[in-house]
């Protein structure tokens, strides 16, 4: 075994959304067990200058992230040449640091598992997605999946249970996110006084990358029925859009001038006071249409002690408690969550309790603790048995 303790950390993208946030915290509990990570961003952003403010080797190399974009023969050629590279790069890297381990964040990012194999360093993946398609990718990942990484990491039973099945080696660990809670349990309420509400107006929030999974669309929806019958309500939408789906925020951006929501719904971008946002907010509303894994901004969103309303798609059946800390919806249906939010709207005391009942469940049921303490186990597992 090498004696460097250096371990090679890919993610696929270097903003602070729900995998960034976890990323740092897996580093986090490496550098406790005493390794040294080296970090490969595919490209600058905010998870990068607060790796380097910890004084974190991070570098920058096109990874050859998979996207529903290069779903065609020229873009899967594009992937293939820059994984070319990435693999070339990794190689000159490991020279200098003469890697342990590899850890892969995500599963766009294929080349990490790929070059371990290669170069027989233990591989993991820490497994973040559900994807329906198209075949033939779930196919093929699921063959590296099987041939890289004994012992995958899933974020919720969903997704360990819709990849489990497709391996015939693999075993999959389900580790459920955790992060810290502190920032959320304490921070004060600004967004009111930026956004010029009065103290009765009820504010409820979504916080999301733009893609064509997490809903926009939908809550935009719904904001205009509930607008129309509820006059003291203000939406907020949080977060900017994966380079490529920018045509998606240019439509949302269009829906609400045409829906005349322009007074109802503001767009704030990425923002880096998550904490301060979620405090801010009555209610949180998670309005995915695709399958998602295990939210972390519901972690955050409970951890503020805000009711939820969130779609039955992946890890929120596992995080929500129906009826108890809020209320689950099927995708798409605009009725439903119409019915659930005005039942929140319309009573200040549910939406209280709720929001105390979710606080209690997050603090409990997804420790930051727990999660450490799984994360660590996971990885001597892996260098006991390499």
């Amino acid at each position: 075994m090498s004696e460097s303790r250096n371990i090679l950390f890919l993610q696929s993208s270097s903003e602070l959304y729900g995998s960034g946030k976890i990323f740092l915290q897996v580093i986090s509990v490496y550098q406790e067990q005493g390794f040294n990570p080296v970090v490969v961003l595919t490209n600058q952003g905010p998870l990068q200058t607060l790796l380097e403010k910890e004084r974190i080797p991070v570098f920058i190399q096109n990874l050859g992230i998979l996207r529903r974009k290069y779903f065609s023969p020229w873009g899967l050629f594009n992937r293939a040449q820059k994984n070319l590279q990435a693999f070339n790069f990794l190689t000159d890297l490991h020279q200098k640091f003469q890697f342990e381990f590899v850890y892969s964040n995500t599963l766009a990012v294929v080349i990490g598992a790929y070059w371990a194999k290669k170069k027989q360093i233990p591989h993991t993946w820490h497994i973040h997605e559900i994807l329906l398609g198209p075949k033939p990718l779930i196919w093929w990942l699921s063959k590296i999946l099987d041939a890289t990484t004994p012992h995958p990491i899933a974020v919720s039973k969903s997704v360990g249970n819709h990849w489990q099945a497709k391996f015939k080696k693999a075993k999959l660990s389900v580790i459920y996110n955790g992060i810290p809670y502190e920032p959320y349990l304490n921070a004060m309420p600004t967004l009111r006084e930026e956004l010029g509400l009065s103290a009765d107006q009820i504010l409820i929030g979504m916080v999301g990358r733009i893609n064509p999974g997490k809903g926009q669309g939908f809550f935009l929806e719904m904001a205009k029925h509930l607008a129309a019958t509820h006059p003291k309500l203000h939406f907020v939408m949080v977060g900017d859009p994966f380079p490529g789906y920018e045509p998606i925020l240019d439509g949302l951006l269009k829906k609400t001038e045409q829906e005349g929501l322009s007074q109802q719904v503001s767009y704030l971008g990425f923002r880096e006071d998550i904490p301060q946002i979620m405090t801010s907010l009555n209610i949180f509303v998670l309005p995915s249409i695709l399958p998602d894994s295990f939210p972390t901004v519901i972690l955050e969103a409970m951890a503020a002690g805000k009711p939820i309303v969130a779609t039955k798609s992946g890890g929120a059946i596992e995080m929500i408690k129906e009826g108890k800390t809020g209320f689950l919806i099927d995708p798409g249906n605009v009725e439903q969550g119409i019915q659930a939010i005005s039942q929140l709207i319309e009573n200040p005391e549910l939406r209280n309790e709720m929001g105390k009942s979710g606080q209690v469940r997050v603090l409990k049921e997804f420790s930051l603790e727990a999660f450490k303490e799984k994360i660590k186990n996971h990885l001597w597992q892996h260098l006991t048995k390499s």
